[in-house]
């Protein structure tokens, strides 16, 4: 089995993908926040700059609706030595889907098949496809399957929710079957795998799948990967990363942003998920949003992280 870390905006940069791989190094594909300025913003060049990505298989996504554009930035991305790049079809996001990307893109067929026949005449990387099975229903899916089989995907990515779910909507892991059943390209699955549990149920169901991405669930739990790899390791040794991975993520956001608050909100970002792994963590997490210091911050990460392993270990 491969898993791939999903891209989540603001979340998944470089710093985070260094940190994250330095004490995990579980995942077998990186994939970046979607790129989509022809020029590279000062963000996204840092973010795929390969001195930034060193030891770590990554691929670039991109998010356009504009073949010329996206032409324009996957040569910049071949000159940074990338042979792979993804194209976003599944952001859900109202802004991004009101200006026809991500999602939003499914809903004209036509003018995606164009774009599609586009860039795969001339883009000079391998592209794969990560997206949604529809917008409004899951009956567009029978359209957009037959535009993905007319061309040479490297590999197709499928959240088999459609755009007006969003994340609320359980995921219609039911549509899965047909996706896999009737692709003509190697189809990784995505969505709502949150614990070993998750993974475990999904894997009965997809006995012959051989890939699949996780985004929330790696950080509501960074230790998730290791363990559906059933890679054991005891109680000391998964608290002991944990809070090394955060020490070093904290300094790492330091330095890159020059600045404790942005510094803060990062770190507060990253609770905000991880947090949920917490029994009964409202308190260290309310204490957490309220840190006005980085001082404040460490105590109250330390207690949180110190209330999590004590309720693992009475679980044990």
């Amino acid at each position: 089995m491969k898993f791939y870390m999903a891209p989540m905006e603001g979340m998944t940069g470089y710093v985070f993908r260094n940190v994250y791989h330095k004490y995990y190094g579980d995942v077998d594909k990186y994939f970046t926040p979607f790129l989509c300025s022809t020029g590279l913003s000062h963000k996204e060049l840092h973010d795929v700059m390969p001195e930034h990505n060193q030891g770590m298989p990554v691929v670039p996504q991109i998010l356009t609706d504009r073949a010329e554009d996206f032409l324009k930035i996957a040569e910049r991305l071949k000159e940074f030595g990338y042979d792979t790049v993804n194209l976003n079809l599944g952001c859900p996001s109202g802004t991004v889907v009101s200006k026809g990307r991500g999602a939003g893109f499914l809903k004209d067929t036509e003018r995606l098949e164009r774009f599609l026949e586009e860039i795969f005449a001339g883009c000079p990387l391998k592209i794969s496809v990560k997206t949604r099975i529809g917008v409004q229903a899951p009956e567009e899916w029978g359209k957009l399957q037959e535009i993905y089989n007319c061309f040479p995907l490297e590999e197709l990515i499928v959240h088999p929710r459609v755009q007006k779910d969003f994340y609320r909507h359980p995921v219609r892991r039911e549509m899965f079957r047909s996706v896999l059943e009737q692709s003509s390209m190697p189809v990784c699955y995505n969505g709502d795998l949150h614990s070993v549990t998750d993974f475990r149920e999904f894997t009965a169901a997809y006995p012959d799948v051989d890939c699949v991405m996780m985004g929330r669930g790696i950080f509501k739990d960074p230790g998730l990967v290791r363990a559906c790899k059933n890679r054991s390791v005891t109680q000391e040794e998964r608290f002991s990363t944990l809070r090394a991975m955060l020490a070093e993520l904290l300094a790492e956001y330091r330095r890159e942003m020059g600045n404790d608050t942005h510094t803060l909100y990062k770190m507060k970002e990253v609770w905000t998920y991880l947090g949920q792994s917490i029994p009964g963590g409202e308190r260290p997490l309310k204490e957490i949003t309220k840190a006005r210091s980085i001082s404040e911050y460490k105590v109250a990460a330390g207690e949180a992280l110190r209330r999590w392993e004590e309720n693992c270990c009475m679980d044990n």
